[in-house]
């Protein structure tokens, strides 16, 4: 992510209103740009980390946009990877070996009879390298030493500031105290970002979506603080794997007053987080194709969906895999399979549907799991158990079971 110095000369403030100034990404000024930087990165492939350094302030030069530069090149320079010199030692051990000859200099001296190039070349073919090649691994442990091995993903121009504008968008997160988001669809993989970046959420359902409050543990306490903004600013590319969705951030940037600051699905932003498959396993799948074939289109009077639905569960939430909804009357029953899956996930897997308290879910259980009637005994809802795979029939006649007795159908 970029560094705050270069995201701050970028906010502009209109009344109580954040906003962060974007590139054009079909600006012919700006392509040029990205097509020189990776030109130059390609270049360096080989190259000590610190020649890349020192060609990007040679490219700055006395331009005036040299912040936009310097932003271009981070983003290259964070998906790049430099990796250290390989040595028979490490650069430590090498320094050690080195050192223990004491003080020397270029030429001979009359308490130091041995010359520094004499030193290295004693100390080089007692390792069975070459002199040049002990001198470059003898700080190579040094990230400016560091060795360009591969540039990252194949970068175009017009990719380059598409990613460079997601970063300044992130960026203004990082004085956020507070962010509430709105989705309305296929937001399957926000939870799961929401738990890898550690966010403390509250959710609440609405037509077609829920709302979501981020907050951050010393938010209420610190008023001047990048450390839990920078959690909301990695977590803002899973945001953009949903179709359609809201933020709004309370933002505190530095020599600025306190501000709103607003995104939405209309943004041209793109996001670089891979999207999850449609189903989590060949079970689900086959499970949607069948009843697809048997009771799809006109040929039934339920709607399968797949995880449309969020079950909140305090600091965690639970989504069935699968949502059956009513043509006529709209009303739901929720579907979870639980098939072929390690103990220490059936437990979790267990504790959220008792803490769920759904009357309208069908638990379908593989028998192979060794999940038995007792341990499933206060679980609301139904459970229904399958040999190799759920019986279409038999899940079909405890949907309408549980609809009868939920709903009255």
């Amino acid at each position: 992510m970029l560094t705050a110095d270069l995201v701050r000369p970028r906010l502009h403030l209109r009344g109580n209103e954040i906003s962060i100034n974007m590139l054009d990404t079909h600006s012919s000024h700006w392509l040029q740009t990205a097509e020189d930087l990776l030109a130059l990165l390609q270049k360096h492939v080989g190259q000590p980390q610190a020649a890349w350094s020192n060609a990007l302030e040679n490219y700055e030069g006395d331009r005036t946009d040299y912040l936009v530069v310097r932003g271009l090149a981070k983003v290259l320079s964070d998906a790049a990877t430099f990796t250290p010199l390989i040595s028979p030692l490490t650069p430590a051990q090498l320094r050690e070996k080195l050192f223990a000859h004491g003080p020397v200099f270029s030429t001979p001296q009359l308490f130091h009879i041995q010359a520094r190039d004499e030193v290295v070349q004693g100390v080089a073919q007692e390792l069975n390298m070459k002199p040049e090649d002990l001198e470059s691994a003898l700080f190579a442990d040094r990230p400016a030493s560091y060795l360009l091995s591969d540039i990252g993903p194949e970068w175009t121009a017009e990719g380059l500031l598409t990613r460079y504008n997601l970063e300044l968008a992130r960026g203004v997160l990082y004085w956020a105290s507070h962010v509430q988001i709105e989705v309305h669809n296929n937001y399957k993989d926000l939870w799961k970002y929401l738990k890898l970046f550690k966010l403390m959420f509250w959710i609440q359902s609405q037509r077609n979506g829920y709302v979501i409050d981020l907050d951050g543990p010393i938010s209420p306490f610190v008023s001047a603080t990048t450390r839990y903004g920078r959690q909301f600013a990695a977590f803002l590319p899973a945001l953009l794997l949903c179709d359609e969705w809201r933020m709004r951030a309370t933002v505190r940037p530095p020599q600025l007053s306190p501000g709103v600051y607003r995104l939405d699905h209309t943004f041209p932003l793109e996001t670089h987080f891979k999207r999850s498959g449609l189903f989590d396993s060949r079970l689900e799948a086959n499970f949607a194709q069948e009843f697809e074939e048997k009771f799809g289109g006109k040929r039934g009077q339920w709607l399968l969906t797949r995880e449309d639905e969020v079950l909140a569960l305090g600091e965690t939430v639970m989504i069935p895999d699968f949502a059956l909804t009513h043509k006529r009357g709209g009303q739901r029953i929720l579907i979870e399979i639980v098939g072929f899956w390690h103990p220490d996930y059936l437990r979790r897997k267990v504790e959220k549907v008792r803490a769920a308290q759904c009357e309208h879910l069908l638990l379908l259980v593989y028998e192979g799991v060794n999940l038995s009637a007792e341990a499933l005994r206060d679980v609301p809802g139904e459970v229904l158990y399958f040999k190799q795979k759920p019986v279409l029939k038999d899940v079909m006649a405890a949907v309408e079971s549980i609809a009868e007795r939920v709903y009255g159908l």
